[in-house]
């Protein structure tokens, strides 16, 4: 096993060996591929800086080059985890699909990285986002900007957008998370305060749509939210009610 370099002298990063996580230089995507791995197989408290380092056969310290730390290591293994998204199947989907299907496909591929990562999935609920006023678990700048042009495209008004961006969001949070802590989740690590610059920019050139929704994005509805839901679940509650009458 590698071991940590002498006390006080920093030892120079050492060449990555043979093994499961393959060959070639260090790079950020191969730290957070490597880091994912971790996650998936052994869980949140088993990534360590340490212990990356030892997997890649690197010394600990050559991975500050390419990740500020644990959290920032976290944070960018949650956008690994959410990229995917683009190249699964269905969700960059042609203008001749309709809003219905879009929101299905979006739905069961977000399903598909809690089944397929349980143990981040909380990560994905949980880290600090991009934007801090972005609802989890979509909380990528690219993956809101594409559910809020989709939808404007297909005849929504900004106001109906925004309205089933927090239905959808809402909905999709409380249902995989639990889905993902039966399949073994555990808490994520504590939240921190977002960086300053996390707070407030968004490139209207880069996501258009999400910066003129911005202001109607930060608007707090959660009350109106959850009554609403009750009272989508009081509803499917009445109806299965009636059809046990029957």
């Amino acid at each position: 096993m590698a071991s940590d370099s002498a006390a006080g002298e920093p030892s120079a990063p050492r060449e990555p060996r043979e093994g499961p996580t393959g060959r070639g230089a260090l790079d950020r995507d191969r730290i957070l591929r490597r880091g994912l791995t971790i996650l998936d197989e052994q869980g949140m408290r088993a990534l360590t800086m340490r212990k990356l380092g030892t997997d890649l056969g690197v010394d600990p310290m050559a991975l500050y080059h390419h990740v500020p730390g644990r959290e920032g290591l976290l944070d960018g293994i949650t956008d690994l985890v959410l990229d995917d998204l683009r190249t699964t199947p269905g969700i960059e989907i042609p203008s001749t699909v309709g809003w219905s299907e879009y929101l299905h496909r979006l739905g069961h591929g977000m399903r598909e990285i809690a089944q397929r990562h349980p143990r981040i999935f909380p990560l994905v609920a949980t880290r600090p986002p991009e934007a801090p006023w972005l609802r989890p678990p979509m909380r990528s700048l690219w993956l809101v900007e594409s559910f809020l042009s989709t939808l404007v495209s297909r005849g929504f008004t900004e106001r109906s957008a925004i309205a089933t961006y927090r239905v959808f969001s809402s909905f999709l949070l409380g249902h995989l998370l639990l889905e993902a802590t039966a399949r073994g989740a555990e808490s994520a690590a504590p939240i921190e305060e977002p960086h300053p610059q996390s707070a407030g920019h968004v490139d209207a050139a880069l996501y258009p749509t999400l910066a003129s929704m911005r202001d109607g994005l930060q608007v707090d509805h959660s009350e109106q939210d959850f009554d609403d839901a009750l009272g989508q679940i009081i509803g499917q509650v009445e109806a299965l009610r009636a059809q046990g009458d029957r």
